[in-house]
């Protein structure tokens, strides 16, 4: 799904990466070793973006405990001035708001500065076509909604983007 998103994106002028978390070690992922190479590589790109797509597949109605582990190793407000889209897999709409009730408040509490409406994807709406992922019809219309709205709050620049976690320096009165 990621790879689906990343490829609605192409030829815009956003630069994409897709980090798969199942890529960083194991051992210093479940240690929270930061200082681990493939633990700060991502940590460091997740600092330098301006916006993240968060995929992840949803099993008992939870988000995949791999990001749990990758969120809990981050800085308490890694996410602040940053614009983020959630996106989830799962087997059946009793998962639906699992992102909003699970996943959500977390962003939040990590200071992003904006969470654009998630967008869940029951498995009746996908299938592997010539090892191509297909969504359907009315999923990718919905989808290609969020991607639009995901580059509009990436794009915003305004002055006060890093507003709310951490609190911005004031200067004078």
């Amino acid at each position: 799904m990621a790879d689906y998103v990343l490829q609605g994106l192409n030829g815009d002028s956003l630069m994409t990466r897709h980090i798969q978390l199942r890529d960083m070690d194991p051992e210093a992922l479940m240690l929270a070793k930061s200082g681990h190479v493939s633990v700060s590589r991502t940590v460091t790109a997740i600092e330098q973006a301006d916006g993240l797509i968060i995929a992840t597949p949803i099993f008992k109605a939870s988000y995949s405990g791999l990001l749990k582990v990758f969120l809990d190793l981050l800085p308490q407000f890694a996410l602040a001035g940053k614009a983020v889209l959630p996106i989830a897999t799962g087997g059946s709409l009793g998962h639906l708001l699992a992102l909003d009730y699970g996943l959500r408040p977390v962003l939040q509490s990590m200071g992003a500065r904006h969470i654009v409406q998630s967008l869940f994807v029951p498995e009746s709406e996908m299938r592997i076509v010539d090892d191509k992922l297909q969504i359907g019809e009315q999923t990718d219309v919905m989808l290609r909604e969020a991607i639009h709205h995901f580059k509009l709050a990436v794009e915003a620049t305004t002055e006060d983007r890093f507003l709310g976690h951490p609190r911005p320096v004031r200067t004078g009165s």
